[in-house]
C-alpha cells in the first residue's frame, strides 16, 4: 500500500474534476472529490457550462439531445483542461467518442421516478392534473399510465423547476428520486412510482466518471479503484449495451433497468420502448450470467426492435423531421 501511494504521488496527485454548475451537479462533483481525497489525491472542481444549461426555452428533443449535457465537458477532457468529467449517468449519450472512455460508475441510488409537490394531498386522479417533466420517456409513460393528466415542459435545474412548481405552473413534478434525495427535498415527495411500471432511464441513479483514453494508465487504475462500484458498473454496462443497440438517447422514450441476483452471479434486464403518445409499449425481461451482461443488453434490444420497436423509432423520427 505504501509503495503504491508513493507511485501515485510521483505520478500525479492533483485531479481536475469537470462538472456542470447546477447544485445537483456540484453535489456529484463534491462527492467524487471526497472519494478522491480519501484515496490521498488532491481534487479541484472546475465548472463548465454545457448547451443543456444554456438553452432552456426548448425541449431536449428539439435541441438535439445527443451530448447536450456532456459535449463541452468532453472537449475539456480532450484538451487536458480537466482530467475527469462527472455526469449523471442517465445524461451520457449512448455512444462515447473513440478517444474517451467511461472509467467508473459510482454506487447507484434508488432508481425510481417520483412525483413531488407542495400540495401534501396531491390527488393524481384530479381531472385537471398538470405534471411537469423534461423527459420524453416520462411524458410518454404518463400518457399511458395517467392518460387524464396534462404534461408540461419543465426545463432548468432542480431549484428552477421547484420555483415554477411553487408558482403554480404545475400541480407536481416528475423527477428522479436520486436528485431529489441528494438535494434534500424528500419532504416534497408525494408518490414513489413503481420501477416495474415506470421503468427508469438507462443509468438513472448513478454518477458516471469519464476520462480521455490517453490519461496515464496507472492514474486511471487508481481513479477506478477510488470511484467505481463493481455491482453498479455491471448493471450499467448491461443497460448501456441495450441503449447503444437501440441507438437511443434522452430524446428517445426507451427504458432499461438491470439488477443483480442476490449472489451477484446473474443480471436481469427489463428494457423496452414506448411510443410518444403512450399507446404502444414494448418491453422484455431476460437474464444472463453477469459476464454476459453486454450481450444480454444487445439481445434484449434486438428483441424489442423486432417486436415493433423499429416502427416506433421510425415514427418518432418522421414526426420530428416534419416539425
Amino acid at each position: 500500500m505504501y509503495i503504491r501511494t508513493i507511485c501515485i504521488l510521483i505520478l500525479k496527485t492533483f485531479i481536475r474534476i469537470g462538472t456542470r454548475g447546477s447544485k445537483l451537479a456540484l453535489w456529484q462533483a463534491h462527492h467524487v472529490a471526497d472519494q478522491l481525497s480519501a484515496a490521498g489525491l488532491t481534487p479541484e472542481i472546475v465548472i463548465i457550462t454545457t448547451k443543456g444549461d444554456v438553452v432552456l426555452d426548448r425541449s431536449l428533443d428539439k435541441i438535439g439531445a445527443k451530448g447536450v449535457f456532456t459535449e463541452e465537458l468532453e472537449e475539456g477532457l480532450r484538451t487536458g483542461y480537466v482530467d475527469i468529467a462527472v455526469h449523471s449517468a442517465k445524461d451520457v449519450q449512448s455512444s462515447i467518442p473513440a478517444d474517451l472512455e467511461l472509467l467508473a460508475f459510482m454506487e447507484r441510488e434508488q432508481v425510481n421516478d417520483v412525483i413531488v409537490s407542495f400540495d401534501p394531498d396531491l390527488d393524481l386522479q384530479r381531472p385537471d392534473l398538470v405534471l411537469g417533466t423534461s423527459s420524453t420517456r416520462r411524458k410518454a409513460m404518463l400518457r399511458r399510465f395517467l392518460p387524464h393528466a396534462t404534461t408540461a415542459e419543465a426545463r432548468g435545474n432542480l431549484q428552477t423547476r421547484l420555483r415554477k412548481l411553487e408558482e403554480g405552473q404545475y400541480h407536481g413534478l416528475v423527477l428522479a428520486y436520486a436528485g431529489v434525495h441528494r438535494m434534500e427535498y424528500d419532504n416534497l415527495i408525494r408518490y414513489v412510482l413503481p420501477e416495474t411500471q415506470y421503468v427508469p432511464a438507462t443509468g438513472q441513479g448513478s454518477v458516471a466518471i469519464e476520462c480521455a483514453r490517453s490519461l496515464d494508465p496507472e492514474l486511471k487504475a487508481e481513479l477506478r479503484r477510488s470511484l467505481d462500484h463493481p455491482a453498479t458498473h455491471a448493471c450499467l454496462a448491461t443497460e448501456r449495451a441495450f441503449l447503444r443497440t437501440m441507438e437511443g438517447g434522452c430524446s428517445i422514450p426507451s427504458f432499461a433497468l438491470a439488477t443483480l441476483s442476490a449472489d451477484g452471479q446473474q443480471v436481469q434486464l427489463h428494457g423496452g420502448l414506448i411510443s410518444l403518445d403512450g399507446q404502444e409499449f414494448i418491453d422484455e425481461i431476460q437474464a444472463a450470467p453477469v459476464a454476459e451482461g453486454e450481450a444480454l443488453g444487445i439481445r434484449l434490444a434486438e428483441a424489442v426492435l423486432a417486436r415493433g420497436g423499429r416502427q416506433i423509432l421510425d415514427s418518432i423520427r418522421r414526426e420530428r423531421s416534419e416539425v
